[in-house]
């Protein structure tokens, strides 16, 4: 991890030493996000969406897979075809108990574009100024339905990629990292408004087969917003990236704030996350898994005080067999 107070490599440079790695990808010509990413053997997509409401009391969470990296099944078929293991979770946090559904699917389950991605009865699609998600997925391993629609208007729109490791096999881009989210459910009834962020992943090789743990987080500022993403990679080098996005979307690699930790999760997944004093608070645990974890952190962020969304992972226990073969009863598949 980067040295606190140590200087900070501009986007492209660095390496093992905490600086951003290898070069940004391209640059994309179109704002917004693309659903017609190639996808090959071992290979994954996701498209990410986080979302609080504006009075802190909800949340929400949306993610399309494409090889689905955590899918049982991808795994158990030697990942030799992406496109056979699609799915889209949908998380949604609410004081009267929240619900969190993830089906994987098929190929005959699979439709999409550059700008639409159908996933059984699920959609998301860019229609130019938003992106509109409008699912009906079906909760396990008790089974309760989740139907709504989230629109997510960016306030800025990011075009730049940057990988992850050295040779480019995993790489990340802020799509949106600021917007503005409509929650309209139906089931559960519920509707709120509040702030959002999308992003994009893809990698060429098995989640797992790259790190062995990292720690994301989120914040938005008054005008900007800082998004921090450190690990430690397979092969033991880390890698840390500290950026904040401008009100056009522009990317500004800026120096690290100081560790802050913050207590293990109930699964005893580790979490640290950063701030200008080093002391971070966990406000609410939104998620919390073997593997992963989803919180909201509060923090002082290059003198602002802030509320983050927070993700840590660890891989290493992902890949330990017992949590393998709990997967199939929270992620069932229907072909």
């Amino acid at each position: 991890m980067a040295v606190p107070g140590g200087r900070r490599d501009a986007p492209g440079g660095g390496g093992a030493d905490g600086g951003a790695v290898g070069h940004p990808g391209s640059a994309r010509t179109r704002p917004g996000p693309r659903f017609d990413l190639n996808v090959g053997p071992q290979g994954y997509a996701w498209w990410y969406v986080d979302a609080l409401s504006d009075d802190g009391t909800h949340g929400l969470t949306i993610i399309a897979f494409i090889g689905s990296v955590f899918s049982p099944y991808y795994w158990a078929r030697g990942r030799r075809d992406p496109l056979d293991h699609v799915a889209l979770n949908v998380a949604v946090y609410r004081p009267g108990g929240n619900r969190w559904a993830m089906t994987e699917r098929g190929r005959g389950g699979l439709q999409r574009d550059a700008d639409a991605l159908t996933i059984g009865p699920s959609a998301m699609h860019w229609d130019g100024d938003a992106l509109v998600v409008d699912f009906t997925e079906v909760c396990a391993p008790i089974p309760r339905k989740l139907r709504g629609t989230a629109r997510i208007t960016p306030d800025c729109l990011n075009t730049q990629a940057f990988p992850l490791d050295l040779a480019g096999r995993h790489v990340w881009q802020p799509v949106a990292p600021r917007a503005r989210i409509e929650v309209t459910l139906s089931e559960p009834a519920l509707n709120w408004s509040g702030t959002a962020y999308v992003d994009t992943n893809t990698g060429t090789e098995p989640l797992e087969a790259g790190f062995a743990d990292w720690q994301w987080s989120r914040a938005h500022l008054k005008a900007d917003t800082a998004v921090f993403y450190e690990g430690v990679r397979r092969d033991r080098s880390t890698f840390a990236l500290a950026l904040r996005f401008d009100e056009q979307g522009r990317a500004e690699t800026v120096e690290m704030p100081r560790p802050a930790p913050l207590p293990r999760t109930g699964w005893r997944v580790n979490r640290s996350s950063r701030a200008d004093d080093g002391i971070a608070q966990v406000v609410r645990t939104w998620e919390d898994s073997p593997f992963y974890a989803r919180s909201t952190v509060a923090a002082r962020l290059f003198g602002e005080d802030t509320m983050a969304v927070h993700e840590s992972l660890s891989l290493d226990s992902f890949r330990h067999p017992l949590v393998k073969a709990m997967l199939p009863f929270r992620m069932p598949r229907r072909s």
